[in-house]
C-alpha cells in the first residue's frame, strides 16, 4: 500500500517529464530549440516535435509574408526637386537560425526587431536608387523599374538578416508641404502665361480674318458696282436706241409721250401744286384740242 503513492508520484513526474517534451510545430510558424542560449535543433516542418525537458526552449517565428510599412522619407532626385516618398514592403523569414542571430529575439518581439532592421535598409536603398534619377521618372510609368531595383538592393542587403524582400512598392511621391504653395504659384503662372499666348494667337486670327473678309467684301462690292455700271450704260444705251428709233419713226407722237410723262412725273402726290405761265409751252398739249404737227 505504500507503493502506491510512490508510484503516482513518479507517474505524474513521467507525465509532466513528457508533456516537457513535447511541443506541436504549426504550419505557419518556424521553430528553434535552444539549449542555454545555444540552438539545438530548427524544426520546420508542422507536426509533433521533441526537446529535452527544463533545459531546452522552444522559439517561435512566424514564417508568413510579412507588411512594412517605411516612415515617409525625403529624397532629393537629380533635379534636386526634393519629394516625400511612401513605400511599403513585403517580406518573410528565409533562414530563421541566421534571422534569430540577427535579432536576438523571438515570436513577436522578433519581428519587430526584424522590421526595423529591414525598414533601415529599405530606406536606405530608396533613397540610393531614387537620388540617381530625376524626379519625372519617379512620377512616371518608369517608377516600376525603380521599384524592382530598389527590391533587388534590398534583398541581397537583407540577406544578412535572414530575410527575402518578396516585394517594394512606393505607395506616394509629392512635394514637400513648404514647396506645394511655390510650386502651385508657378504652376498657374505657367497656365496664366499659356492662356495669354492663346488670346494673342487668337486676336491676331481673328484680325487677319477680319482683314481677309474685309478686302473681301470690297473687292466684291467693287466688281458689283463695276458690272452694275456697265448694265446700266448698257441699259442706257439701249434706251437712247430705242428713243432714237420711236422719234425716228413719229416725231410728234414721241413728243407727245414724252410730255404726258414730265406731266405724270411733275404732278404726284396728293398735294401737288404747280406754279407757271398759262402761256408755257410746258403745257402745249393741253391748250389745244387737236395735235398739230410741228414745223
Amino acid at each position: 500500500m505504500k507503493a502506491l503513492p510512490i508510484i503516482a508520484i513518479a507517474g505524474v513526474v513521467a507525465l509532466v517529464v513528457i508533456v516537457s517534451s513535447l511541443f506541436i510545430v504549426d504550419e505557419r510558424e518556424e521553430v528553434i530549440v535552444t539549449q542555454f542560449g545555444q540552438v539545438r535543433a530548427v524544426k520546420t516542418e508542422p507536426g509533433l516535435a521533441f526537446k529535452l525537458p527544463f533545459i531546452q526552449e522552444v522559439n517561435r517565428y512566424d514564417a508568413r509574408i510579412q507588411s512594412l510599412d517605411t516612415a515617409p522619407l525625403e529624397v532629393t532626385p537629380l533635379d534636386d526637386r526634393r519629394l516625400v516618398v511612401e513605400s511599403f514592403a513585403r517580406w518573410r523569414i528565409s533562414d530563421v537560425e541566421r534571422f534569430r542571430l540577427a535579432v536576438g529575439q523571438s515570436g513577436d518581439a522578433a519581428l519587430r526587431s526584424g522590421a526595423q532592421r529591414l525598414e533601415r535598409i529599405v530606406t536606405a536603398e530608396t533613397r540610393g536608387v531614387l537620388g540617381t534619377v530625376a524626379s519625372d521618372a519617379i512620377l512616371s510609368v518608369d517608377r516600376v523599374a525603380l521599384m524592382a531595383r530598389i527590391r533587388d538592393a534590398a534583398f541581397a542587403e537583407a540577406q544578412s538578416l535572414g530575410i527575402d524582400v518578396i516585394d517594394v512598392r512606393i505607395k506616394s511621391a509629392e512635394l514637400p508641404e513648404q514647396n506645394l504653395a511655390a510650386t502651385f504659384g508657378r504652376m498657374q503662372a505657367e497656365r496664366q502665361r499659356e492662356a495669354e499666348d492663346e488670346r494673342a494667337r487668337g486676336r491676331e486670327a481673328a484680325t487677319r480674318i477680319r482683314s481677309q473678309a474685309e478686302r473681301t467684301a470690297v473687292e466684291i462690292v467693287s466688281s458689283a458696282v463695276r458690272d452694275a455700271e456697265i448694265i446700266r450704260g448698257e441699259a442706257d444705251a439701249e434706251r437712247n436706241r430705242v428713243f432714237a428709233e420711236a422719234f425716228g419713226q413719229d416725231p410728234e407722237f414721241f413728243a407727245f409721250y414724252r410730255s404726258l410723262t414730265a406731266y405724270e412725273r411733275s404732278l404726284q402726290g396728293e398735294n401737288s401744286t404747280l406754279v407757271i405761265s398759262p402761256d408755257s409751252q410746258f403745257f402745249e398739249y393741253l391748250q389745244n384740242d387737236t395735235v398739230q404737227p410741228r414745223n
